[in-house]
């Protein structure tokens, strides 16, 4: 029976490199993934792009690069990575250049590109926003980027077409795995069913180490061994569309029934109806079984015909965030941090007109849950105080760094470590659009396919 190895090599756009390269030196996969973008991610990398036309992609592509290439020579394996973000061509012109250094200028790397629709989004301003009923002209002049989640089509093209590398942008996160597994098996799309167990692979390697015991980890409860060293899982798939999951022997976490279902039920709102770019995936029938050490299996995924709109996320510009904080310890050190709280609210009231939001932490005692707990807890030794206001001009947000700062000599007493910030905030909108409008495209060495 055809078994095909997938393997995680990045989590989230800071992951660490260490896991992915041992994967690569053990030769233990055929495929590995590197998935880097997030809702904002990519918003982000477009107010990069817009700076400084050369940039755009994930800041960590060379880091990485340079650490992963020159292991290909004596340990191949293909690479697929959404690290293209905002500028997937210029970040596989990087990695092409590292190739090169390293003596391997036969690699060939293909860019998937089609899911920046910016240039057509005036054809949907009445589109209603997701998070908020709201018509997206609502946002209008603010928005600077818009990135539709297309699927594994055009992953499966590069692959065919003989890439080592495939660099995208949106692609979304359990389709790096589904673009790889259905070309490796010579699937065609129509077969929703198999599509349906290829995402459900992808939804379990999306996040690296979350599945090895990373988030799964709570001392004395759901304890994980050699955490510091956690390994990222590898999948072992097969022309059934079952699978098994695992990581490196040798490497810290652990695989288990419980960390395989907490990763299942990650971002899931309706377990039989997850929608994807390729297909509607149902975990509803899903049966996992732990079969050895860090060995678990999946089996009964399916899945249905996928929708006929492509979800889009529209980054737009919203204000400024301005923070402060500073710090009280030792005895009565909860009721300095109350004062200051008091303190901060009445000198907020003189601006008020001019902060859109505010908010007051005591950190060590509300800064999560606010007052649901604190009668429950002993008093602290230590707290940090904490305001955050939200404004639409830098200036009024520097408002809250120096009213944290000037607390230093005007009270309570013994505050100290104050520090500031301001952040220029990108947020996010969702909408729906029609598939017709998008259109997946294939660069590989100077030839364009196009995917639908």
């Amino acid at each position: 029976m055809k078994r095909v190895r997938i393997a995680s090599g990045a989590g989230f756009a800071g992951d660490r490199i260490e896991p992915a390269l041992e994967i690569i030196r053990q030769n233990a996969a055929d495929y590995i993934i590197f998935e880097c973008l997030a809702e904002r991610t990519i918003a982000l990398a477009q107010k990069c792009r817009m700076k400084n036309s050369e940039l755009g992609y994930n800041a960590l592509l060379d880091y990485r690069m340079e650490k992963v290439i020159p292991l290909l020579k004596e340990h191949p394996v293909r690479i697929i990575t959404n690290m293209g973000a905002a500028n997937p061509k210029n970040a596989a012109k990087h990695i092409y250049e590292i190739a090169v250094r390293n003596g391997l200028e036969k690699l060939k790397i293909a860019v998937v590109e089609g899911d920046d629709v910016l240039n057509i989004l005036e054809q949907f301003s009445k589109a209603e926003i997701m998070e908020t009923g709201k018509p997206l002209d609502s946002l209008k002049g603010r928005i600077v980027s818009a990135n539709a989640y297309i699927g594994g089509q055009g992953i499966s093209k590069a692959l065919e077409a003989g890439a080592d590398i495939v660099v995208t942008g949106r692609v979304a996160d359990p389709s790096l795995t589904t673009g790889a597994l259905m070309y490796a098996f010579g699937k065609s799309y129509d077969d929703f069913d198999f599509i349906g167990k290829t995402v459900v692979a992808g939804h379990l390697l999306e996040c690296g180490a979350q599945v090895t015991g990373g988030y799964y980890a709570d001392p004395g409860k759901k304890d994980v061994p050699d955490l510091w060293r956690v390994g990222f899982p590898i999948i072992n798939f097969d022309e059934t569309g079952d699978f098994v999951i695992s990581k490196l022997p040798e490497s810290g976490g652990c695989v288990t029934e419980a960390t395989v279902k907490e990763q299942l039920l990650y971002e899931i709102q309706d377990p039989s109806q997850y929608i994807t770019p390729d297909v509607v995936a149902d975990f509803s029938e899903i049966r996992v079984q732990e079969i050895g050490k860090d060995t678990v299996s999946v089996t009964g995924a399916a899945g249905r015909s996928e929708t006929q709109t492509y979800k889009v996320s529209v980054g737009y510009e919203d204000g400024y965030i301005g923070t402060g904080e500073i710090s009280y310890g030792g005895i009565n050190c909860v009721a300095r941090a109350e004062l200051t709280a008091e303190i901060l609210e009445k000198r907020f009231e003189e601006i008020s007109n001019r902060i859109l939001e505010k908010r007051i932490d005591i950190i060590g005692i509300n800064s999560l849950y606010k007052d649901a707990l604190k009668q429950s807890l002993s008093e602290p030794v230590e707290v940090r105080v904490r305001l955050a206001v939200r404004t639409e001009t830098e200036s009024d947000a520097k408002e809250a760094g120096r009213e944290v700062e000037a607390l230093y000599t005007n009270g309570p007493a013994g505050g100290g470590g104050a520090r500031s910030s301001v952040t220029h905030i990108i947020s996010i909108a969702s909408i729906l659009i029609d598939k017709r409008y998008v259109h997946t495209e294939v660069f590989l060495e100077g030839e364009k396919y196009e995917v639908i």
